[in-house]
């Protein structure tokens, strides 16, 4: 297995982000927001562990759960579910957690689309606002297809 690095540049950024919030800036919140900031797909909370233990940091479970749903409240980071009936979770990037994402059946990664932004609200009757909206594209992923 192959050890998880975070990068100083998304180190900051989580610093900033969490500055931002006007709260405390804790070891467990600048980690965990700095390794959903450098994951390029949506994390489950035992993805997050084991990443964490892959580096040498020790948060125990509560911790990491209580930090996840804390970020998710900021609106530093959205949580999607997964077919397995777990919470993914990725940083919000420009405030905007409003996207689709790729659950690839065979392996279980869930990628948050960015690029893809379909028009949520546009069918919608009159006199109807949206709230939230969650599209889910299923399929394999490129090391599956393989």
């Amino acid at each position: 297995m192959t050890k998880t690095h975070l990068t100083p540049a998304s180190s900051e950024t989580a610093r900033q982000r969490l500055l931002e919030c006007g709260q405390r800036v804790t070891a467990a919140r600048l980690a965990i927001l700095q390794m959903l900031l450098d994951s390029p797909r949506a994390l489950s909370h035992h993805d997050v562990e084991a990443r964490m233990r892959e580096m040498g940091e020790r948060f125990d479970r509560v911790t990491l759960y209580r930090v996840l749903e804390w970020l998710v409240a900021q609106g530093l980071a959205h949580k999607v579910a997964a077919e397995d009936r777990s919470w993914r979770f990725s940083a919000i990037l420009d405030g905007n957690h409003e996207h689709p994402h790729f659950h690839c059946l065979n392996c279980g990664e869930v990628l948050c689309l960015d690029t893809l932004h379909p028009a949520f609200a546009l069918g919608l009757p009159p006199g109807y606002t949206m709230q939230r909206a969650e599209l889910t594209i299923h399929g394999a992923c490129p090391a599956c297809s393989a």
